[in-house]
């Protein structure tokens, strides 16, 4: 897979187009600032009742309604919850200019259908790996954010063009755009959430807390041995990988690993991540999402709040004071 940067890319396919982005939220503000810092033409389109019209416009953004954005954009970026593109892409069809190209960070729209583009437009795709408060911390210090690059439906033949322009526009082809598709990055991210980093390590987290915590142990030691040191081991694995992580630490803690950790993830949590993996594919967690957010989102809200009376997170608390 080869990486295309910012001197494989020419930036002459956004030139004198307006960007628009619907939304202000993770990835909406990052990508907006850093299209305005490369003198890109960009305004942001949220509704009157917005909160975040405030912050866009302190912010220096350009803020419009939903239906003069979609009208003058040229590249409409649809940067808002998966769960609600649906709808709003059912209403502002009709405004979308013939041979405008839409554009998503996040694959999940066009991959389970909630999206179907109308045949006149580009569907493009460019997907930072990370959150949207690193991919402007970044570019801000002249780096950039890995990201991935895909072209769903190409109407004027300038698809995949305006997708390089739009990663560099945003600071990506400093570190570089991979090639994929809106059906890989989609899978593999949920995958990722929910098996290994957002819904495997902390549950991982919470376990060794609540094991030390029911032998004996102080909450504050827990915290600081199954919690705290995780900062260390991620920093550790982006600096050197796993092998170079695992000749960092010391003899006693790479033993323990070698032993400990084949006993934790073994060939059942090797299965449970294929059947969720099936499911993903399959359309389950599309349906859930599509479910939860019909219904208000019960089981979002249920969650957090369990989060918050969590003894680790007292743990926690006591420790920052």
């Amino acid at each position: 897979m080869e990486a295309r940067r910012d001197a494989d890319i020419d930036p002459a396919p956004l030139a004198e187009k307006r960007v628009a982005i619907i939304g202000y939220g993770n990835q909406g503000r990052p990508q907006a600032l850093n299209l305005r810092d490369s003198g890109i033409d960009v305004v942001v389109g949220l509704r009157s009742s917005s909160v975040s019209i405030a912050r866009a416009e302190a912010d220096g953004i350009r803020t419009v309604t939903i239906e003069e954005a979609t009208s003058s954009a040229d590249v409409l970026m649809l940067l808002a919850p998966d769960e609600t593109l649906a709808a709003i892409y059912a209403e502002i069809e009709p405004k979308l200019r013939s041979g405008a190209a839409l554009g998503f960070s996040h694959g999940l729209a066009i991959r389970f259908g909630f999206i179907i583009p109308r045949p006149d437009l580009d569907a493009f795709m460019v997907a930072p790996k990370g959150p949207g408060t690193a991919l402007r911390s970044l570019y801000e210090s002249g780096e950039g954010m890995v990201a991935l690059y895909a072209v769903a439906q190409d109407a004027t033949g300038a698809a995949e063009a305006i997708a390089l322009a739009y990663g560099r526009a945003i600071g990506c082809g400093r570190a570089g755009l991979l090639p994929s598709s809106f059906a890989e990055e989609c899978e593999a991210d949920l995958f990722n959430e929910q098996a290994v980093v957002w819904g495997g390590v902390p549950e991982i987290l919470i376990a060794g807390f609540d094991t030390l915590v029911e032998a004996g142990f102080s909450e504050e030691v827990a915290y600081m041995e199954c919690v705290g040191e995780l900062k260390l081991i991620a920093e550790l694995i982006e600096q050197r990988g796993i092998a170079g992580m695992r000749e960092a630490i010391s003899n006693t803690a790479e033993l323990g690993a070698v032993i400990g950790g084949p006993r934790i993830v073994d060939e059942g949590v090797r299965r449970r991540m294929r059947e969720i993996l099936g499911e993903i594919r399959a359309g389950r967690f599309a349906d859930a999402l599509r479910d939860e957010e019909a219904s208000g989102y019960p089981r979002l809200r249920a969650a957090r709040a369990k989060a918050q009376g969590l003894t680790v997170e007292s743990a926690r608390r006591r420790l920052l004071d």
